[in-house]
């Protein structure tokens, strides 16, 4: 409805500031018209409280480290593989995908056909990315991304990430589908501001990728080995500093400066790399976690004292 140029009552309401002022006038609320009765619908959909859903996490780590058997510890999975490495794993999974079309047409057959399947994994994003750039050179007529100029064929590539992920969106909204992303880790060079450069861990991804795909996830969750240090005086001032690893498999779920991580539910720092114990955790089942966190570490919460084994770069 247009404004009433010759009414000199002032705006019932004023919306924004500066340059970006919108007057409400009282006929822009009459409830006759369609716009006023939109909002008061909109209003009617507010939704309050905690709504919990299927967790999208993504979990990056060294290669051999049992990035993949976590996913298959997941509820009822499915494997979407796009490279091949789960021979060794028993799982249901999609045959190999090796195009862009392969993994769209996995997502599209688990989002319309009937199935049992509780989660869907994603292994590995890194070779996925594989795909999406060679999708990109086909479109784009060229034989590497990097013949696409001024680094475009990047920005290109986002589109297909942006339609992976709303293809993982809807199986989780839509067919309550818990999402699993495994990739590898890569070490990168970090400008931080406030510091001086420094590596740190991040996902095996081009920068523009990573950002996006950790951005969506719930939770970003970093896995290696626990390695301390032993520090040997060899005289003349010298020191000789040894790494000791014992096997042992942890994730981190929190930023630090060696390594990206992140997660929306409170998590302890350090964890088994154990499906079980983060599972647990996303269902709001602490006593199940603490459980499954006791048959590594026996003596976990029982002292805030308690040592517990910190990972390579920290």
């Amino acid at each position: 409805m247009k404004a009433r140029t010759n009414d000199r009552r002032p705006p019932h309401l004023r919306l924004g500031q500066g340059d970006y002022v919108k007057d409400i006038y009282p006929w822009d609320l009459n409830c006759e018209s369609q716009g006023a009765q939109d909002m008061a619908n909109l209003l009617k959909q507010v939704q309050r409280g905690v709504q919990p859903a299927p967790r999208r996490v993504l979990l990056y780590g060294t290669h051999g480290i049992g990035k993949s058997t976590f996913g298959a510890m997941a509820d009822k999975p499915v494997f979407i593989q796009t490279e091949d490495g789960l021979g060794g794993i028993d799982c249901e999974r999609f045959p190999l995908a090796t195009s862009y079309s392969d993994v769209i047409n996995a997502l599209a057959a688990l989002y319309a056909e009937p199935h049992e399947y509780r989660s869907a994994v994603l292994d590995s994003l890194d070779w996925l990315e594989r795909l999406i750039w060679s999708k990109v050179c086909e479109d784009r007529g060229v034989a590497s991304i990097e013949d696409i100029g001024y680094a475009k064929g990047y920005v290109f590539a986002i589109t297909y990430w942006r339609e992976v992920l709303a293809g993982l969106d809807a199986l989780r909204n839509e067919r309550g589908m818990t999402i699993v992303l495994i990739a590898h880790a890569q070490i990168e060079k970090f400008a931080n501001p406030e510091t001086d450069t420094y590596d740190r861990y991040s996902p095996r991804l081009h920068k523009q990728a990573s950002a996006l795909v950790q951005e969506w996830c719930d939770e970003v969750l970093f896995t290696t080995y626990s390695i301390h240090t032993k520090a040997t005086d060899e005289g003349f001032g010298r020191k000789r500093v040894q790494g000791i690893g014992t096997g042992e498999r942890i994730i981190r779920t929190t930023e630090r400066p060696a390594h990206v991580a992140k997660n929306r539910i409170g998590l302890p720092e350090l964890l088994p790399l154990d499906w079980r114990v983060y599972g647990a955790y996303a269902t709001g089942n602490e006593q199940a976690a603490l459980a499954a966190i006791r048959e590594y570490w026996p003596e976990y919460g029982k002292s805030e004292e308690q040592e517990q084994p910190v990972e390579q770069g920290v």
